[in-house]
């Protein structure tokens, strides 16, 4: 059963997913237009996911309607399409290469997403603080995922830099967020396990922080949290 939902969610999603990738191509006309497409493509894919049986939960504070960097733990490709409708569509700190995919590259582009080229050093960073400078200003949440890829919990990847880059560079609060979208929609797997994703929404981290002190507390509140979750479903994990 599991497989033939998964099927059928397959089936519906990347069908759609190409069909709309062209009817909403008048969208690209400003940025709010593409953000609304963005938001849509996250709400529908929510509703897709009811054949897989795959819903969700959130807990604690969104921080909606304030300026904030979620900081995001990355498991899957659930959060990247979920969480931009859930958030309000925040800017996404996305990788280069995300651009040049046909249409939804230029979806990507028009939304505001901020690009980075992974193997340009220090010139990344500073493009990184130049993006994040100009989003302060235009009064949108930012949306990273730390360790730049998809890790599930407490496997060795290191968290990257650019977090504490939009931190220092803006100044605002930072949110924290561990989930166990792993356990459900796996990282090149077909299947979809039916159940109940979680996320946590964490604390804020304080301002101020030195880069040592934010990235140890950033890395172990939301490795900590996301372990909690992954052991409260021992089952649930898939390949």
């Amino acid at each position: 059963m599991t497989f033939l939902r998964s099927l059928l969610f397959n089936l519906a999603f990347y069908g759609l997913t190409t069909i709309l990738a062209f009817l909403l191509v008048p969208c690209l006309v400003a940025s709010r237009t593409a953000q609304a497409a963005g938001r849509f493509w996250g709400w529908l894919t929510h509703k897709l996911l009811y054949i897989a049986g795959l819903t969700h939960r959130n807990e604690g504070d969104r921080h909606l309607g304030a300026q904030v960097i979620y900081a995001v733990k990355h498991q899957s490709a659930w959060e990247t399409l979920i969480l931009y409708w859930q958030l309000g569509a925040p800017v996404v700190v996305l990788k280069k290469e995300l651009m040049y995919i046909p249409v939804l590259g230029w979806f990507f582009a028009k939304a505001g997403c901020i690009a980075l080229d992974r193997k340009a050093g220090m010139a990344a960073l500073r493009h990184l603080r130049t993006q994040a400078e100009k989003t302060k200003r235009s009064g949108r949440s930012i949306l990273i995922f730390p360790q730049g890829t998809r890790v599930r919990a407490n496997q060795p990847h290191p968290y990257q830099i650019g977090v504490f880059a939009l931190y220092e560079q803006t100044g605002l609060p930072v949110i924290p967020v561990a989930l166990n979208s792993g356990q459900f929609w796996s990282r090149r797997g077909f299947t979809k396990k039916p159940g109940q994703i979680c996320v946590s929404y964490l604390q804020a981290m304080p301002a101020g922080l030195k880069r040592k002190v934010f990235m140890q507390q950033l890395e172990q509140q939301i490795e900590t949290r996301t372990s909690e979750l992954e052991a409260a479903l021992p089952d649930a994990h898939i390949r």
